[in-house]
């Protein structure tokens, strides 16, 4: 049930964060509000998650699927560049995921 909760918290994260795009500095309500709500759930979801989640582990997970998901949003929906050098640093942020999960296998 905690990896439901770790993937609805990154969920609302990457809607919060959507959002807070869409708000123009939170000039805009409708994406301002979805900014804070967003963030209110996401936060109480991985609040949850973290009950019998590591930290590390939990954090490293949230943060780079968030980051992935965000860049690629940035990419197709607000046209940002995108370069071999973003793909590269994604890449080695999930490559440090995937070592943190790993370090964390009881043998």
């Amino acid at each position: 049930m905690e990896w439901l909760f770790l993937f609805l918290a990154i969920s609302f994260e990457i809607a919060a964060t959507t959002f807070m795009k869409l708000s123009y500095g939170f000039t805009k309500l409708f994406p301002t509000i979805g900014t804070f709500l967003g963030y209110i759930f996401c936060f109480t979801f991985l609040s949850i998650a973290l009950k019998k989640l590591d930290i590390s582990i939990a954090y490293a997970i949230w943060s780079a699927v968030g980051i992935v998901v965000i860049s690629t949003i940035g990419v197709f929906v607000f046209k940002e560049n995108f370069n071999p050098l973003k793909i590269l640093s994604m890449f080695l942020i999930v490559l440090g995921v995937i070592g943190l999960n790993l370090s964390g296998i009881n043998h």
